[in-house]
């Protein structure tokens, strides 16, 4: 068994579109770093992007945004998947709903997944419960999560480590120890 990196919603709209704002841009080059390590240590990477209908009732919560063939729910360019990642499309806050994650992390042999991406106060957190209750090990670098501000991001990173025992360390950590949980 091993581990998995999954970038959430690293996207056009949530960096610097829509929602996007200078903290998501200066998490993309920490997660860019961690996804080398992690491809060169062979280590799966799994990108898992908004891509809403147009009509999408979301909407009737957030602006529009990420809307499926958009330029906003494209990955950014600097974290586009390389051959050998995948990418999954999802419709609500948690990676896991009506995606084939689950089943692709265990045709992988993962049983720790390594959470990356934005927004650490909504869709991380809402993976990182799925996760926890399809007994996943969570880890979650805190250098490569980012929310809107300093007080959402120590909540969310609170929730998570409490409620889903989660590991909440940093890239250079998990690098260091070759991404061994």
């Amino acid at each position: 068994m091993g581990a998995a990196v999954v970038v959430i919603d690293m996207i056009n709209d949530f960096v610097s579109g829509v929602y996007g704002g200078p903290r998501a841009e200066a998490s993309v080059p920490r997660v860019r770093g961690l996804l080398g390590a992690a491809r060169s240590a062979g280590v799966p990477v799994i990108h898992v992007t908004d891509a809403h209908a147009a009509d999408d009732g979301e909407f009737r919560i957030w602006r529009p945004h990420a809307v499926a063939g958009t330029r906003g729910a494209e990955v950014v360019e600097a974290l586009k998947p390389v051959k050998g990642d995948h990418h999954l499309r999802k419709t609500r806050y948690s990676c896991f709903y009506s995606t084939r994650l689950d089943g692709l992390l265990r045709t992988l042999g993962v049983d720790t997944v390594i959470l990356t991406g934005l927004v650490t106060n909504i869709c991380v957190q809402h993976t990182a419960a799925d996760a926890f209750f399809r007994g996943y090990r969570l880890v979650v670098p805190r250098d490569c999560v980012e929310a809107v501000s300093d007080l959402l991001q120590e909540q969310a990173l609170a929730y998570i480590r409490d409620m889903y025992d989660a590991e909440i360390t940093t890239s250079s950590e998990l690098i260091k120890r070759g991404f061994k949980a």
